[in-house]
């Protein structure tokens, strides 16, 4: 059953009074772009003749964007460095009305940059500026009494983990147990290859590969049908296992949307997407205005799917982009 527009309308006229926390890694994502005319004489790679550029918030910090964009309240809690581009990624987000209070700055830290060269609407190459991050126990202390303090001021909780360090095992213990005392729907963007204790998550939202990757399982192909991807299902219940998840949303690019939920029939939602240039961020978007309808009181389908919808414009868009209800609903107009 698909959602309807007037369900969709009800939702977002929710979002405003929903305030939803993002615990992750902070990047600030860079792109340069530029016009090719030539192939550099020193190496087999195009010169490109910068136009621009420009730098918005990226990672844990994009998600939070999006719910901004999507309208509802938002707030950050994760780690920068004392450096230029923690200052920016700062100073960005607050431009976006994202609560940064527990998004700390300490010394040691480097804030990381991630650098994508763009000509003629295509991606040439990325560059990663990051440095591992080394908590201290007195860093780690201050900012879990801080995230304690923002926990109780959300309706909902998003962990964006990319490895990279802000989220450690005593963070994600401490967001299970003040979400438990609350009733708060917690959502996971998972990486592979970092295993922490997440049982009890609400959802989460791993892309095909990071399902196969996480589950220990081979590729062997994508399935016309999700509905028949055997591997993927296995996968599926491997994660619901492994999570204690009450959901899971396996997000398939062009395929759509593969929905787990505990005691019903796995369930298939096609694509909303009309043109596809480019994916960056479409997985921030998916998580972001999931949570969000959840806390607005969405059934776990209706989420998935006004997610799924908003993930669809935000392809259409070169770039780390974002989904306005406005956007989102002329999107369901049959053109």
């Amino acid at each position: 059953m698909n959602i309807t527009r007037k369900r969709v309308l009800a939702l977002l006229g929710q979002f405003g009074r929903c305030r939803i926390l993002v615990v992750g890694d902070l990047m600030l994502d860079r792109f340069v772009y530029g016009h090719v005319t030539r192939i550099s004489p020193e190496a087999p790679v195009p010169v490109v003749r910068v136009s621009r550029e420009t730098s918005m918030p990226g990672g844990a910090s994009n998600v939070a964007c999006n719910i901004r964009t999507l309208g509802a309240g938002a707030s950050i809690a994760g780690l920068l460095g004392k450096d230029r581009e923690g200052v920016e990624l700062r100073w960005l987000l607050q431009h976006a009305e994202v609560d940064v209070e527990c998004a700390l700055m300490f010394a040691g830290a480097r804030t990381i940059v991630k650098e994508r060269i763009i000509a003629e609407q295509q991606q040439v190459v990325r560059v990663d500026f990051e440095k591992p991050a080394e908590w201290t126990k007195k860093q780690q202390e201050k900012f879990l009494v801080m995230l304690a303090l923002e926990l109780e001021k959300a309706d909902g909780v998003i962990i964006e983990d990319y490895g990279k360090g802000a989220v450690t095992q005593p963070v994600v213990d401490l967001i299970m147990e003040k979400a438990a005392a609350r009733g708060l729907p917690v959502g996971l963007d998972p990486k592979e290859g970092h295993d922490l204790d997440m049982k009890g998550i609400t959802v989460a939202t791993p892309n095909r590969k990071e399902a196969l990757a996480i589950a220990g399982l081979p590729d062997p192909g994508v399935r016309d049908n999700p509905l028949c991807d055997k591997v993927l299902l296995r996968a599926g219940d491997i994660l619901m296992e492994k999570w204690a998840a009450k959901n899971l949303a396996i997000t398939l690019g062009p395929q759509g949307v593969l929905l787990l939920s505990r005691g019903k029939a796995p369930q298939h939602v096609q694509t909303r997407a009309r043109e596809v240039y480019d994916v960056s961020g479409a997985g921030d978007t998916v998580i972001a205005a999931c949570v969000s309808a959840l806390a607005a009181g969405a059934s776990f389908a209706e989420a998935v799917q006004l997610a799924n919808i908003a993930a669809g414009v935000v392809v259409g868009k070169l770039g780390t982009a974002s989904c306005t209800p406005e956007e989102l609903v002329a999107s369901m107009r049959p053109r």
